[in-house]
């Protein structure tokens, strides 16, 4: 089996041989869900992401694919992510994947990495891969989904902040105003649930913060923050909607945090009430909203329950030691 590297940029045949792979692997593993979108894809295999190199493989007859993400900040200098590894269904138990990963780990060894880890749904053909390559569950989660056509409009009050906090809305990147303050609330994130996954939280500037808005932009996604805001300036709280295609159907509901000295004020909810009535509004072909909680971040899944997200599918982070 010949496994090759894709050219950098990869050409439009070798994003539309990717994309049917990845759409195939969809059909069979996960029919519930809407097909990859080629914007999505083709974005992610032409624009770096930001906080690393990526690597990207293809079996010669089109079978396969693979893309890893080897973090580049010094926290995370020992580990990486695998981002995916697909087979066509067609081409399944006939040693396509083994091969695949055996460049993957090559890679991955040569490049000093001790540990990879990777995003699984549980119960399939993935994590069953997994676990025959020696990568263990280190962070049980799930998919939650929201159906955005089946909410009802949120009434005026339920859209309020508590007394003291008004709510911001920023499309596209932070203004440059608000970057530092939205940066130093990111931090509010250093306390969720991360199990025994290697992979370092990184510390979050202003630079960074648009690094991370421009890379989805740059991809032909869209991003939308709220937050929730104090009169000195502070952004205690705040939730981000990344479309990876504007016109598709499902968007991906990023970080939500609150600063810990603003909790329990109900913040974590009008944030996301709101992205949901925003985004219903602003996007007129969204059907869903889709996140991913760890089961031990109880606060979020309680957060997630009063908004009307359902539990979708279980996954987990799986890692490896090299």
């Amino acid at each position: 089996m010949t496994i090759r590297s894709l050219a950098v940029p990869p050409t439009d045949p070798e994003v539309d041989a990717w994309l049917a792979v990845l759409a195939a692997a969809a059909a069979t593993d996960l029919p519930q869900l809407p097909p990859p979108s080629r914007v999505e894809v083709g974005g992610r295999l032409r624009v770096e992401p930001a906080r690393g190199r990526a690597a990207c493989w293809a079996a010669e007859d089109g079978s396969a694919v693979a893309g890893l993400v080897l973090f580049t900040d010094e926290a995370n200098a020992s580990t990486a992510f695998l981002d995916v590894l697909a087979v066509h269904p067609d081409a399944r138990r006939r040693g396509v994947g083994t091969a695949l990963w055996q460049r993957v780990r090559e890679e991955l060894l040569a490049d000093g990495r001790t540990s990879v880890s990777t995003l699984v749904d549980l119960g399939g053909p993935g994590q069953a891969f997994a676990e025959s390559l020696g990568f263990e569950n280190v962070l049980p989660m799930a998919w939650y989904v929201q159906d955005v056509t089946q909410q009802q409009p949120p009434q005026p009050q339920e859209e309020e902040p508590a007394p003291g906090y008004e709510l911001h809305t920023w499309h596209g990147l932070t203004p440059d105003d608000w970057t530092g303050p939205l940066a130093r609330a990111h931090g509010a994130m250093e306390d969720a649930p991360m199990g025994d996954v290697d992979e370092q939280m990184e510390t979050w500037t202003a630079h960074k913060l648009h690094a991370a808005q421009q890379l989805i932009l740059d991809r032909g996604g869209e991003i939308t923050t709220v937050a929730a805001v104090t009169p000195d300036g502070e952004v205690a709280a705040y939730t981000e909607l990344v479309l990876p295609d504007p016109a598709g159907e499902r968007a991906l509901q990023y970080d939500t945090a609150v600063v810990p000295a603003h909790r329990g004020h109900g913040l974590g909810r009008t944030v996301k009430r709101h992205m949901r009535a925003l985004a219903a509004r602003r996007h007129p072909a969204l059907r869903q909203i889709a996140t991913t909680v760890a089961d031990e971040n109880t606060p979020m899944r309680r957060v997630n329950e009063a908004l009307g997200y359902r539990r979708e599918r279980d996954a987990a982070y799986f890692q490896l030691k090299l």
